[in-house]
């Protein structure tokens, strides 16, 4: 290093020891926003050097902090400003505040995080969220669970942050077992165009659903990408567009909680018609939870007098168990059971590990969920929370009721031949596009001369042609766009598929489609027809006439789709395109704008 280089360098560690002296340290607080109702969960507290100083960036000050191995001075600092600050801050929202591994384990920070020193701000552990920050490695991974269980155990929450990002990594969720993940903004950015990142979220979405952990989207910044998170089913979000980070707790704006419901609104129904999105919550029974302490006893009486099959045992309002009515008599009809536990709280004989699920868990999940237990729990209730919290339970047989009849009524909505959604789900589709408001590309899909193929060939050939069609159609729409497309079948040989790729998405999606269909075809016409190119029939007179075989024309329109009045006008306005596009030789396709 030059000499100018070494004066910059000494110039900026006075600088961060007179920050450090004077705790010029300013903390902002970012909003981490439920994306199933657009309420706030709670906030992340974020450090910053001074307005005027180098050392304005967190990331400039953490880096000259480690430098002089200061960081533990830094992030006490931040800590004490943070808490300092956060004593107005609403008893129902959590305070996330990042913390290295490395430090956790002081034992000065121990003595910083009591209840009496909390108390004193008017903040209860209940309401802190440790966000590890790995910055470093985590060396000793038993040694680290340890010290996380002492906090866990006085109601202390784990985050893990930056999933997908330096050390973070399935190791660390597996040995820490955290509360929530935070997935690091360089998985989210442009997530609406990257198929490879959706399917990367959904499966952490699917985990998060099977092991109670909740899932937090990093740096969101576009309306696309809350649109494609929400659609993945992911719980909570922060960026700037939700909101930036300030001096108070500030709420997101009102429009921006109106997209966040209108999002969910059309992620029930738009381009997804299956059971994936009819959510838990709707069948929740809204039962009194009891506490942990309560005596087995007390819990028999109030099983019998309600007639429940089983009660939920909280602590803090947080499920900590559950207790089946049978399981509780099997007990107590042993030798000496009703002296041995009337008396005792039912914590000595409850599950510690009942199936828990969120609110906004689909349904479909819930029941795979419930049906993977052993055969010793499969009849259990299920317990449903909201942001950890107790809400409701759900019995077994509710579960398969309402599933049975959810899957009822949506095969009578397909189409029998093929399996897709059939007229009344596509119409439901189309005028949710409209309300949409949003790019897309909606294609009509018409088999050419198919009519003639039927008069030769016959229609039980036909319908394999039908099928055909379907499945090429429907393979290759959802390969390209696996969670944002939809894909029905409006009857005989016409079909009708949307998706949110731009035009030159949908130019090379039709001429997959094509490419596939021609060649897969042939297989349907005898060795004479192939080699001619063409077909043989009679019309009405008797003469003989000569039809290509049989192709597909795809017809399409790309862009904001809301200037249609409804179903009819796409309706009409694709049977137009469609005409077109059938005056072309052999298969061919045209998307309009």
């Amino acid at each position: 290093m030059d000499v100018v280089g070494q004066e910059r360098r000494q110039k900026r560690f006075n600088e961060f020891k007179r920050i450090l002296e004077t705790a010029d340290i300013t903390t902002v607080f970012q909003p981490i926003v439920s994306l199933k109702n657009g309420n706030t969960i709670g906030y992340e507290a974020l450090s910053r050097g001074p307005l005027d100083s180098e050392l304005t960036s967190p990331e400039v000050l953490f880096r000259t902090a480690d430098e002089l191995s200061m960081v533990w001075d830094l992030e006490l600092l931040c800590r004490t400003k943070a808490i300092e600050r956060s004593q107005c801050i609403k008893s129902d929202k959590y305070l996330f505040i990042n913390i290295d591994p490395n430090i956790i384990k002081d034992e000065k920070f121990r003595r910083g995080f009591t209840k009496e020193f909390l108390r004193n701000h008017n903040i209860s552990p209940k309401s802190i969220i440790f966000e590890i920050t790995e910055r470093t490695a985590i060396e000793d991974y038993a040694a680290f669970c340890d010290v996380l269980k002492n906090y866990t155990g006085q109601g202390y929450k784990i985050a893990i942050d930056d999933m997908g990002a330096g050390y973070s990594g399935l190791k660390t969720i597996t040995k820490t077992r955290p509360h929530y993940i935070k997935i690091d903004m360089e998985l989210i950015r442009g997530i609406d165009r990257d198929s490879f990142k959706q399917a990367l979220i959904k499966n952490f979405v699917n985990l998060s659903i099977s092991t109670n952990i909740n899932i937090i989207a990093e740096g969101i910044e576009t309306e696309e990408e809350l649109q494609t998170l929400i659609r993945l089913g992911v719980y909570a979000g922060q960026g700037y567009f939700l909101q930036r980070p300030a001096g108070t707790f500030l709420e997101i704006p009102e429009v921006i909680k109106n997209k966040i419901a209108k999002y969910n609104s059309l992620s029930n129904n738009v381009f997804d018609y299956s059971s994936t999105y009819h959510y838990i919550g709707a069948i929740t029974e809204e039962q009194q939870a009891l506490g942990q302490d309560t005596l087995c006893i007390d819990v028999k009486r109030h099983l019998d007098e309600n007639i429940l099959d089983g009660v939920c045992l909280v602590e803090d309002e947080i499920p900590k168990g559950l207790i089946m009515q049978n399981n509780l008599n099997s007990a107590m009809a042993k030798q000496y059971g009703i002296p041995l536990y009337s008396r005792k709280p039912i914590s000595l004989i409850m599950d510690y590990n009942p199936l828990i699920v969120d609110y906004y868990t689909p349904i479909n999940t819930v029941s795979e969920l419930a049906m993977d237990r052993d055969s010793a729990r499969i009849y259990d209730c299920i317990i449903i929370t909201k942001g950890f919290k107790y809400s409701g339970l759900v019995s077994i047989k509710k579960l398969l009721q309402y599933t049975t009849a959810m899957e009822k009524s949506y095969a009578r909505e397909l189409n029998p031949l093929t399996g897709l959604a059939g007229n009344v789900i596509i119409n439901r589709v189309l005028t949710d596009t409209i309300s949409y408001s949003k790019n897309c590309c909606i294609v009509y899909a018409d088999l050419d001369n198919f009519k003639s193929y039927n008069d030769v060939y016959g229609f039980e050939n036909g319908d394999k042609i039908i099928k055909l069609a379907a499945n090429i159609i429907e393979k290759r729409v959802k390969s390209k766009h696996p969670f944002n497309c939809f894909v029905g079948h409006i009857g005989g040989d016409d079909f009708l598929f949307i998706t949110e790729g731009g035009i030159e998405d949908s130019n090379l999606l039709c001429w997959d489609i094509i490419d596939d269909f021609d060649k897969e075809v042939l297989q349907f016409f005898n060795e004479l027809d192939k080699n001619n190119g063409f077909i043989e029939t009679w019309d009405r007179s008797g003469k003989t006439v000569r039809f290509d075989l049989t192709s597909i024309s795809l017809a399409g329109f790309s862009g904001d789709p809301s200037s249609f009045n409804g179903p009819d006008h796409i309706s009409n306005h694709m049977t137009k395109l469609k005409k077109r596009v059938k005056k072309l030789p052999g298969s061919n396709y045209v998307i309009f704008e």
